[in-house]
């Protein structure tokens, strides 16, 4: 089976390095181009580019997948399917038509929930307690495609994007290799997506990782868990940015909202909304991610001060 993969980021390249070693023929890999990124902004590759150079494969950067020369170079390779994961651009029609088993996408959530860009942030912030892969035959629609397959784990107390995105990126793996399989002995039937529970997981920013003190506890550290790493949940005291990292919920304490109303070396306890947290490990501007008893000791808090000040 002939495949082209199109891919990204750090979850397409460990679906790709699956592949690999699963030991289908990439025939083409495309990635986004390179991107200024991290403090010099210095034109960086992605992840998926990385991986393909390191392993010699043909590798594509296109701007748009409307170049009629990319749409002639995939005509010359015919590949049998394209899978694409978390790849960053539109598919249109020439190329959704143009595999024999079409183009097959990966997304991190359990359609019709959770379409679009972050569905593992979006599953975090929502407290669903079990998510998922699912293998989709791409439409000209937003993650509206019929369903190969769908493969589901537990979210947990204590996930964080990062380790939600790690568990995903290998089950994903999994489950496109036994897709892939599936096909090639036409045992695989698609099957279209419910309209019912369908919800949107949109693009998220900066602005949606500032901390806002006046939600309940829940609300606050689930916030903390869904933004970590990228970019990193945030709130200001006097002025100055403060990341935090890890936050686990605490016993309500009288206070205002973002008021402080306990320090010492085991955590930070702030009022909120309703309920309140323990800070456990938080980051000043220009410094490291620090556990509070590391940070306590350069850095002076004292009960009655207010986060988002």
């Amino acid at each position: 089976m002939k495949v082209v993969f199109a891919g990204t980021p750090e979850f397409a390249a460990h679906i790709l390095d699956q592949l690999l070693r699963a030991g289908f023929n990439i025939t083409r890999v495309l990635t986004r181009p390179d991107r200024p990124a991290g403090r010099g902004m210095k034109d960086t590759a992605s992840a998926v580019k990385k991986l393909a150079l390191s392993r010699g494969l043909k590798l594509l950067q296109p701007q748009t997948l409307k170049d009629p020369a990319l749409i002639d170079e995939l005509n010359r390779v015919s590949p049998d399917v394209m899978v694409v994961a978390a790849y960053g651009l539109i598919l249109p029609k020439a190329v959704l038509k143009l595999p024999r088993f079409g183009c097959i996408n990966i997304h991190a959530s359990l359609l019709p929930k959770w379409r679009g860009a972050t569905p593992i942030q979006h599953a975090l912030l929502a407290g669903d307690t079990e998510t998922g892969i699912s293998i989709m035959q791409m439409d000209e629609g937003l993650d509206t495609g019929p369903v190969l397959m769908q493969t589901r784990t537990r979210v947990a107390a204590d996930d964080t994007a990062l380790s939600l995105h790690e568990k995903l990126a290998q089950l994903g793996g999994e489950a496109i290799v036994r897709t892939l399989r599936s096909l090639e002995l036409g045992e695989l039937q698609p099957q279209p997506q419910q309209q019912q529970g369908a919800s949107y997981a949109g693009k998220l920013g900066k602005a949606e990782a500032q901390i806002n003190w006046r939600k309940d506890a829940v609300q606050v550290e689930r916030t903390v868990r869904a933004f970590n790493p990228n970019p990193g949940a945030y709130t200001t005291l006097n002025g100055e940015t403060l990341k935090i990292w890890k936050a686990r919920l605490e016993e309500p304490m009288s206070g205002k909202p973002g008021e402080i109303v306990s320090v010492d070396r085991s955590g930070i306890v702030v009022a909120c909304g309703t309920g309140a947290v323990r800070i456990e490990e938080l980051q000043k501007a220009g410094g490291q991610r620090l556990p509070v008893r590391e940070f306590l000791s350069g850095y002076a808090l004292k009960t009655g001060s207010c986060f988002g000040a």
